[in-house]
C-alpha cells in the first residue's frame, strides 16, 4: 500500500515537473497561441460565410426592403468585434502582466512588507483587470460599429448592383 502511494505521488511529481517544462519553452507558447488563433480564425470564417448565406437567401433582388443587410450587417460587425477583442487580450494579457510585476517589484524595492505587497497586489489586479476590460469592450465595440456601418453599406450598394443587373437582363 505504502509503495504504491510512493509511486503515484513519484508519478504525480513527474508528471508535474514535465508539466512545468513544458510550459516554460516558448515554442510552447507560441504554439498554443498559433492553435488558439487558428481554431478562432476558422470559426469566425464559418460565421462569417453562414451570414452572408443567409443574407444571400432572404434578400431577393425584387424586394426594396434593407431589414436583411441591417441584420447581417450587426450580426458580421458583433462578430468582428468580438474576434478584435480576442486579438487585443492577447495581446494585452502579456503586457499587463509586464506592467503588474513591474510595479509591484518597485514596491518591494521602496521596502514594503510583505503584508503591503499582497494587499497592493490584490489592489492592482483589480484596478489593471478593470482598466483592461472597459479598453476590450470599448475596441470591441468600436469595431463592431464601424464594421456593422461598412458591411450595411457593401450589402446595400451590393444588392442595387444585382437590382439594376437583373433588370437590364
Amino acid at each position: 500500500m505504502a509503495d504504491t502511494r510512493e509511486e503515484q505521488q513519484q508519478l504525480q511529481q513527474t508528471s508535474n515537473l514535465l508539466i512545468v517544462r513544458v510550459m516554460s519553452k516558448r515554442r510552447t507558447w507560441v504554439a498554443l497561441f498559433v492553435v488558439v488563433y487558428t481554431i478562432l480564425l476558422s470559426s469566425s470564417w464559418n460565421v462569417l460565410k453562414s451570414i452572408l448565406s443567409w443574407y444571400e437567401s432572404n434578400a431577393t433582388p425584387s424586394t426594396s426592403s434593407g431589414w436583411p443587410a441591417l441584420y447581417a450587417a450587426v450580426a458580421l460587425g458583433a462578430v468582428f468585434g468580438l474576434l478584435s477583442m480576442a486579438a487585443a487580450l492577447a495581446v494585452a494579457v502579456p503586457a499587463t502582466l509586464v506592467t503588474w510585476i513591474t510595479v509591484l517589484v518597485l514596491l518591494a524595492f521602496c521596502g514594503k512588507p510583505r503584508r503591503a505587497l499582497v494587499v497592493e497586489g490584490k489592489k492592482l489586479t483589480a484596478e489593471i483587470t478593470g482598466f483592461v476590460v472597459k479598453i476590450l469592450i470599448k475596441e470591441g465595440n468600436l469595431v463592431a460599429a464601424v464594421c456593422a456601418v461598412v458591411g450595411y453599406f457593401v450589402l446595400v450598394r451590393r444588392s442595387r448592383e444585382e437590382k439594376v443587373g437583373s433588370s437590364s437582363s
